[in-house]
């Protein structure tokens, strides 16, 4: 989901625009006693000073430094976010599902699920799909141009037709980022929620055409849904807001994970520092309370675009947030090498919930 402030800790800062001075323009009275004696007016008098050949020197060599350290400071800036792209179009070779929670609704849970998959889309040019698996009903549907009004039951009950992507893209609606959201709208008609099994069927036919698949799994740690998203996970990551309260809120959260079972899941999260417009709290106390918790914390500034609740387009956020949420898809990227077959600290035996017959996904193909 917020004031302009530090977007990420450990990176530098982005670069900031350099102010232009105006200075006023040289007066045209003649100065005193400039008339007479042939002496020229106190304008070509006061030009000549100003435009003396020293004065232009000094001025352009002092330009040109001003210019030459704000194109190091800016090429330096680029070639850090170079970096991090690489880092984020690491192949992926098995479906790699991104868990998004929060303790307390109303912290931006949706909007960081909506904006990180955005990014990965648009910066990997891979099928990236989002999954509403709040069992109320989320926010995440309206993060999009909605093009069907199917949901995540709907996909579930047609499973023995959807053996194909184009079968599943029935069941998505596409942001402009490329990112695809399977939505998850209550029906007053029907007093049915999305359970964990429905989850974890949906999961299973999604895997077989996305290399990534990001949930928003609704607010709290105790719901119908939550057993089978952490089950599943391969990344958590976990959303506070920068408000009172939100670091406290965060380590509660990481402590119960940890209590039931998932403490290296916990130790391999991330924390998302929401910013609100005047939380009044210092965030980097935030971000240092919860940076030893977990791997990495990253903040996201409060963004008109963003908290508007409508469509994520990365092209309209500010230039803040989007390097903050390029920071976001790197850390998680640097996970995905850890998840290939093989790869130390991953276990031969597939997971509950994974498909066994699946087909390795590399990036960019399903």
């Amino acid at each position: 989901m917020t004031n302009d402030g530090p977007v990420t800790r450990g990176d530098p800062a982005p670069g900031q625009g350099a102010e232009t001075a105006f200075a006023s323009p040289p007066s045209c009275a003649p100065a005193e006693g400039a008339a007479g004696g042939g002496r020229s007016g106190g304008l070509g008098h006061s030009a000549a000073i100003e435009l003396s050949s020293d004065r232009l020197l000094r001025d352009k060599h002092g330009v040109r430094r001003g210019l030459r350290k704000l194109r190091l400071g800016g090429r330096a800036a680029e070639r850090v976010r170079g970096e991090k792209r690489v880092v984020l179009r690491t192949p992926v070779m098995e479906c790699y599902k991104i868990a998004v929670i929060s303790l307390k609704g109303g912290v931006g849970e949706a909007t960081t699920t909506a904006a990180l998959g955005a990014t990965l889309a648009t910066e990997r040019q891979d099928r990236v799909v989002a999954i509403d698996a709040n069992p109320d009903g989320g926010a995440l549907s309206r993060r999009a141009r909605r093009e069907t009004g199917a949901s995540i039951l709907d996909l579930v009950a047609d499973l023995p037709n959807l053996t194909t992507y184009m079968a599943v893209r029935r069941y998505t609606s596409q942001a402009s980022s490329g990112l695809e959201i399977l939505a998850n709208d209550v029906d007053p008609a029907t007093s049915r929620a999305v359970s964990d099994e429905d989850y974890r069927r949906a999961v299973g036919c999604l895997g077989r055409h996305y290399p990534i698949i990001l949930t928003d799994s609704g607010i709290g740690l105790l719901h119908s849904t939550m057993r089978g998203v952490l089950a599943l996970a391969d990344q958590l990551i976990l959303v506070a807001s920068s408000g009172g309260g939100g670091a406290a809120d965060a380590g509660t959260a990481l402590d119960w994970l940890t209590v039931q079972g998932y403490g290296d899941l916990v130790r391999r999260s991330i924390t998302v520092v929401a910013e609100t417009r005047d939380s009044g709290v210092e965030v980097d106390a935030v971000a240092g309370h919860l940076r030893d918790r977990c791997r990495g914390v990253v903040v996201t500034p409060f963004d008109k675009h963003l908290a508007a609740g409508a469509g994520v387009e990365p092209a309209r956020m500010k230039a803040r947030t989007r390097d903050a949420y390029l920071d976001l898809a790197a850390l998680v990227a640097a996970d995905f090498a850890r998840t290939r077959p093989g790869a130390a600290g991953r276990g031969p035996a597939p997971r509950p919930g994974h498909d066994d017959g699946r087909r390795s996904l590399p990036s960019g193909v399903g």
